[in-house]
């Protein structure tokens, strides 16, 4: 068994393809699936099924899998730790954005990344916060935005700042509107994520103690989805102002806080609290956080340009 094998298996279970595997590494699918059948003999364990639309992992086949994350962490580690005598930081690092921010943030994210980081790669992933935690478990992503994350033993978390919900809507069905009221909620017609996702969670766990019966309409697990249908007039939306990217927030759309009492949404960092923080790591949890108080900051101004 080889570091090469194990980098082969972890890329094919991943993708779910030898095709997608033997393109995203770089090799020929023959050579591939040679790798992958030699570590089924040395291991004499069936690893992978071949499917008409894919591959399927076998027991064993998920027991390697996170054996083979684990290796290929610490075969990352291994690289920066003696790298880490060097001012730039090297290697590569996966960050996982939820749909609030994926949209907002990626585009300045890369952009500071390849001007501060030049010899380091990234990989961005959207996923909403229990992804996030699952992939950082298993070793699949190294760093993430969440908000308001439950207490996990395994996840460490670094809250970055605090954000009201508010209440986006068409900007002619809002004249005038400053602040809404929890109690008033009822009234409009909502478009939220699917139950579980933190922003819907918050609003029903306020909407249970305030004894309001929420009116949700649809069920859009996609905020740039959520804010099309916002705008062709399908409903309203509850979400934190730094959802909203600059280009949506447009003469179309009003946003107001909703108040009695305030929402708040804590946006935190968060890390395997089993990893050892690389150079990189720490480089780019300080981006990461840069970037989220100045999305927060212009969010709020565009707010009160808003309410003007």
């Amino acid at each position: 068994m080889n570091l090469q094998q194990i980098e082969t298996f972890v890329c094919v279970a991943e993708t779910g393809s030898f095709s997608k595997a033997a393109m995203l590494l770089d090799i020929a699918q023959p050579a591939l699936s040679r790798q992958v059948r030699a570590l089924e003999a040395e291991l004499r364990e069936t690893l992978l099924i071949r499917t008409g639309r894919g591959v399927t992992l076998t027991d064993a086949g998920r027991r390697l899998l996170e054996h083979g994350h684990a290796i290929m962490q610490r075969v990352t580690l291994a690289k920066e730790d003696l790298s880490s005598h060097r001012d730039e930081p090297v290697g590569r690092i996966v960050v996982g954005l939820p749909p609030s921010l994926a949209r907002r943030l990626t585009l300045s994210l890369i952009d500071t990344f390849d001007r501060e980081m030049p010899k380091a790669k990234l990989a961005v992933s959207e996923g909403f916060s229990v992804n996030i935690a699952e992939w950082l478990t298993t070793g699949r992503m190294d760093l993430g935005l969440v908000y308001t994350p439950e207490p996990q033993p395994h996840i460490e978390v670094m809250p970055v700042e605090q954000e009201p919900l508010c209440l986006v809507g068409p900007v002619q069905r809002m004249p005038d509107l400053q602040q809404v009221p929890f109690a008033q909620l009822s009234q409009y017609p909502l478009i939220m994520p699917q139950r579980g996702q933190i922003f819907r969670k918050l609003m029903e766990a306020q909407a249970t103690l305030s004894q309001v019966k929420l009116n949700v309409v649809w069920e859009v697990s996609s905020v740039p989805a959520i804010l099309d249908l916002v705008r062709s007039g399908y409903g309203f939306a509850t979400l934190t102002p730094s959802a909203l990217s600059q280009d949506a927030m447009d003469e179309q759309l009003a946003i107001v806080p909703i108040v009695e009492p305030h929402i708040m949404s804590t946006l935190c960092l968060v890390q395997s609290a089993k990893r050892q923080a690389t150079p990189l790591m720490r480089r780019t949890a300080e981006v990461l956080r840069r970037l989220c108080l100045q999305a927060v900051a212009q969010s709020k101004a565009r707010i009160s340009q808003h309410g003007a």
